[in-house]
């Protein structure tokens, strides 16, 4: 990577803000949130299989049913859209689609692994939809600061509330819920920990 576009690299990265405010009335287009989505799916996963599933709201209605969902929080009705990232704990039966055009022995040897793993590991369900889950959302956040967009992460909501509202089924846990529109009021610069406080070089 050149200088430049390494500084520019450096700049989107450190531009991007927790925006709470959010212009009122905007919309997102069909193209726009697909090509953020799409973008947003070029994340990594374990053995490739794509735990994330994104619920979509933009319907004015079922924006201000989230706002009591989520506490008051006046972004999510605000918000041109607000994406609710999944983590799908039953992610192993998609591995027949995912390596369906792998060699026989390459999709056989997959399967088999996935599988193993699914069943003698009871935790591994769950911890592997949200950290996959988790990697789709922050790269949704970057896609949509790179279209143009903001967007907050929020961890603060009612989840069974959630689940019940929006029919969310078993199989599928809520991992984070991301506003995304054009700020009325920038969000904050923060501070962040120095490197020395939070890298441990080898070993503890």
């Amino acid at each position: 990577m050149n200088t430049e576009n390494r500084f520019s690299a450096e700049q989107f990265l450190t531009s991007r803000r927790s925006v709470r405010q959010y212009q009122k009335g905007l919309v997102l287009s069909d193209a726009e949130l697909n090509e953020i989505l799409e973008l947003a799916s070029r994340a990594p996963s374990s053995w490739n299989l794509q735990h994330w599933r994104y619920l979509v709201v933009r319907e004015q209605a079922n924006k201000e049913k989230l706002l009591k969902i989520a506490f008051g929080q006046q972004q999510v009705a605000d918000a041109a859209a607000v994406i609710i990232v999944l983590g799908d704990l039953e992610a192993n039966k998609v591995t027949s689609k995912v390596y369906e055009k792998a060699a026989p022995e390459i999709r056989d040897l997959m399967v088999k692994q996935v599988d193993g793993a699914y069943t003698n590991n009871p935790g591994l369900a769950r911890d592997e939809a949200i950290r996959n889950a988790s990697l789709a959302a922050m790269q949704l956040m970057l896609a949509a600061k790179a279209k143009g967009y903001d967007t907050v992460p929020m961890g603060g909501y009612n989840k069974d509330a959630l689940i019940s509202e929006f029919q969310i089924p078993d199989r599928y846990v809520p991992v984070v819920m991301i506003p995304i529109g054009k700020a009325e009021k920038e969000g904050r610069a923060t501070d962040r920990l120095p490197l020395e406080h939070q890298v441990i070089h080898e070993r503890f």
